[in-house]
């Protein structure tokens, strides 16, 4: 399903997962680099599943189910959920590039992240495609900076939502904090309604250390962490 990812710059990258879902090559390459944000275009890019858009449960009963669960089993959640759970925040659902969530002036600040145990993802909405940010284990500095709560350690997924100001300060100035703010909510509890219907369990974290989380994240300077959700199996 994603061989053509086995070639890249000539090299052959022998892992390539989301969530513990790994891609093997038989090559001499062992292990993915690990990669500075934005330093180069050459980093992996996973084609994710197509996003559903007629699933079996109603809106009425998502949002009667939704509870903010904090333990997870040990299970991995599936690639088919994680790209569910992008295009539910973030996807792009009309042909001018509309998005699931609004945004004011549809200038869409937001950013969205997957940390996994094999590395961190980050959504991109025009292609519904996932690139490689960091090749390496992050949960454990975002427990950290999260002031050490117990979702986040167990999670084996962590959707991280962040923002770029100045992406809507140009047009709306003082107002745009609160704009970028009210807009990480529509994202966020859209990926919450959906992991419901994935029988899935997740949790909004919004008490951290920005700047632990940043560092972890290796943001950069123009874009600020928002969110944390932590996702997983329910251990119920």
């Amino acid at each position: 399903m994603f061989g053509h990812f086995c070639g890249i710059s000539k090299q052959l990258w022998c892992l390539f997962a989301v969530a513990g879902l790994i891609v093997g090559c038989q090559t001499a390459a062992t292990m993915l680099p690990t990669v500075t944000p934005r330093a180069t275009a050459q980093r992996p890019v996973l084609e994710l599943p197509p996003p559903l858009t007629d699933g079996a449960m109603s809106l009425e009963t998502a949002l009667q189910k939704r509870r903010s669960i904090r333990a997870y089993t040990d299970e991995v959640v599936a690639l088919q959920d994680i790209a569910q759970l992008f295009w539910s925040a973030q996807g792009i659902t009309r042909s001018w590039g509309g998005r699931t969530a609004p945004s004011a002036g549809a200038l869409y600040p937001l950013e969205l992240y997957a940390a996994t145990a094999n590395g961190v993802y980050h959504y991109l909405p025009g292609q519904h495609q996932a690139k490689l940010w960091l090749a390496k284990d992050i949960r454990q500095s975002l427990w950290a900076a999260g002031l050490r709560q117990e979702a986040l350690k167990q999670a084996p997924v962590v959707f991280i939502v962040t923002a770029v100001y100045g992406r809507t300060s140009a047009k709306y100035g003082d107002r745009s904090e609160r704009y970028v703010k009210l807009e990480a909510g529509h994202a966020a509890q859209n990926l919450l309604l959906q992991a419901v219907t994935l029988g899935l369990g997740a949790v909004p974290i919004g008490a951290f250390d920005d700047e632990g989380i940043s560092a972890a994240l290796a943001l950069p300077s123009d874009e600020q962490p928002l969110y944390l959700i932590s996702v997983g199996h329910p251990a119920e």
